[in-house]
């Protein structure tokens, strides 16, 4: 066999290893995001206590419920703490054939047959930084929805993949092999945990797709649900004034909308006249909840 595919190889039975270790990671991981409620309700409780050993007792609850669904906080790290050695182990150890085994000389194929030298063509830098940011794209939420340090994570991963192509073009061909063969494994392993059978199998909880901010501007144009604030809250009351200022029934925004349908289908229509009627009753309608509201709120704050 030949060298190049003996790296691929062994790197394909260590990450079948490190499978198990993956996934109870991602179990943890979705316990803690659970808690998450919790935890910030013990928070809050230690901000606004008075009692002095209100810090020494939240703590001690968090200890405990922690401790009690087999979580940490540094649960969503335990990724790094297993694949993190074994990357470097790979780094040092094939690093160090390069210089002792002379048979990784001849090792490779058509423009890397020498995996001792750097690829003069940059094509293995470059397949080893979009495969690594394909895995990040695809795979990196797993696990980890309403994770704060998710975002973070992510952005920090994709420049790391953007920097992967200068910084590397200096290292031998040998250990693009293991790096392009972890990433492909990385994308299938991914795939297949997304798979709804495979999920219930392992007793994951089902994949569910957040929308994108994109997605969500547009439900709340067409009227679709939105979060609804408190009616104390500053965000209703800000809201409300922007809503009312908006769509007063007298708005020449509302009497432009009227007057080019009218244009646009003939004033004397009654296609025109309904669809202004229509308008007029849907605005009307508005600014009556939002009249409601600001009355419901007054009345909280008496």
């Amino acid at each position: 066999m030949c060298r190049w595919a003996t790296i691929a190889l062994t790197t394909v039975l260590i990450r079948l290893v490190t499978v198990p270790m993956l996934i109870n990671q991602m179990k943890s991981t979705i316990k803690l995001n659970e808690l998450k409620p919790h935890i910030e309700a013990i928070n809050e409780e230690m901000q606004n206590s008075t009692d002095p050993r209100s810090m020494e007792i939240g703590k001690q609850k968090l200890g405990e419920l922690f401790l009690k669904h087999g979580v940490t906080p540094f649960t969503p790290l335990k990724g790094l703490f297993i694949q993190g050695p074994i990357f470097m182990s790979f780094f040092f150890a094939i690093s160090n054939m390069v210089e002792k085994v002379a048979s990784l000389k001849g090792g490779g194929a058509y423009w890397f047959t020498d995996l001792t030298t750097p690829d003069e063509f940059f094509i293995l830098p470059v397949l080893t930084s979009l495969t690594f940011l394909a895995t990040v794209e695809l795979n990196m939420q797993d696990g980890m929805e309403g994770n704060p340090m998710a975002k973070t994570m992510k952005k920090f991963s994709r420049f790391f993949g953007l920097m992967f192509v200068p910084f590397t073009i200096g290292f031998p061909k040998a250990i693009f092999f293991y790096w392009i063969t972890s990433n492909l494994f990385s994308l299938v392993y991914g795939a297949v945990l997304r798979n709804p059978a495979v999920r219930h199998s392992l007793d994951l909880p089902p994949v569910v797709s957040q929308p994108t901010p994109a997605q969500m501007q547009a439900l709340n144009l067409f009227g679709g649900p939105k979060p609804s604030p408190g009616v104390d809250s500053p965000i209703a009351d800000k809201e409300c004034e922007q809503s009312s200022s908006a769509l007063r029934v007298d708005s020449p925004v509302a009497d432009k909308e009227c007057e080019q349908s009218s244009s646009a289908l003939r004033v004397d229509s009654p296609v025109a006249d309904k669809e202004c009627e229509q308008s007029r009753s849907t605005l009307g309608d508005r600014i009556r909840d939002l009249e409601n509201r600001a009355k419901s709120r007054g009345e909280s704050q008496e």
